[in-house]
């Protein structure tokens, strides 16, 4: 049976070219490692159109329109702009946007209003949000309610939560995505919610060059390295990878509508 898998949440132009290759020789390692899309998310707008460009090369690879919660670039009329990238055909997303009260502190009233024009966003161009959430869980929830986030969905990417707050996520009608921080031996909590997550609720990401996977922790990470999260996950779960890898990969393309599917 062939194996399909998707990478829900890679930085494809980030890579080190100097120890990782061109961005083709990561697609080339990651697609015999049985990875069939590519989400290529932004995470600041003056780096959005060699992140555009990279995905309107390849049609196996999408793109996300955000700008990430702790980042200080400003950018002026900010909603519009995300307007005009994000009907771009091959922007499939909205994000990665969200709260992280970890790196950024003091008063951080500007990160929720940016979190909510997001929001607003999305829900005009009816293109799911991606989510950044850190030592924010709770705020980044209510938000999400009040907002009325759950007319459009997401995705919680690199969840690190427990069962409880997967429950909250799930409850919005947001999937759950686990990256390879679920391989670690310490990643209990969140080893945990992924034996819960429902199936067809559960994304896996890379968030390459970040958080590589046992056995490549501490490394940089690429989209191939996906594999061994989907594996630890379906070893964990009692179910084979292709099927995994089949599920997972079907969610990616409900969730992601606008991504061209790239498989048979």
């Amino acid at each position: 049976m062939t194996i399909l898998l998707t990478d829900s949440h890679c930085h494809l132009n980030m890579l080190d070219p100097a120890t990782a290759g061109t961005i083709n020789d990561v697609i080339n390692r990651a697609r015999e490692s049985g990875v069939c899309h590519f989400l290529n998310v932004s995470v600041r707008l003056d780096e959005f159109p060699a992140l555009l460009a990279t995905a309107e090369q390849y049609p196996f690879v999408s793109a996300s329109i955000g700008l990430h919660p702790n980042e200080d670039e400003v950018v002026d009329n900010l909603h519009d702009v995300l307007m005009k990238h994000g009907a771009h055909q091959k922007v499939v997303a909205v994000g990665e946007t969200g709260l992280d009260y970890f790196r950024s502190t003091g008063n951080l009233d500007w990160q929720r209003d940016r979190f909510r024009v997001h929001i607003d966003v999305a829900r005009q161009l009816k293109k799911p949000l991606i989510i950044h959430t850190r030592d924010a869980m709770q705020d980044t929830i209510d938000i999400l309610q009040h907002e009325k986030a759950e007319k459009i969905g997401g995705v919680m990417h690199c969840f690190s939560g427990d069962w409880a707050q997967a429950q909250q996520a799930l409850e919005l009608g947001f999937y759950i995505s686990f990256s390879g921080v679920v391989t670690f031996k310490n990643a209990k909590i969140i080893q945990d919610a992924a034996s819960k997550v429902p199936l067809d609720r559960m994304l896996i990401e890379t968030d390459a060059p970040y958080l590589a996977p046992t056995p490549h922790r501490g490394k940089a990470n690429e989209p191939g390295y996906v594999r061994h999260t989907a594996e630890f996950i379906a070893n964990m779960r009692g179910i084979t990878l292709e099927e995994f890898g089949r599920r997972t990969t079907n969610n990616f393309f409900t969730l992601f509508a606008g991504a061209e599917k790239t498989y048979v």
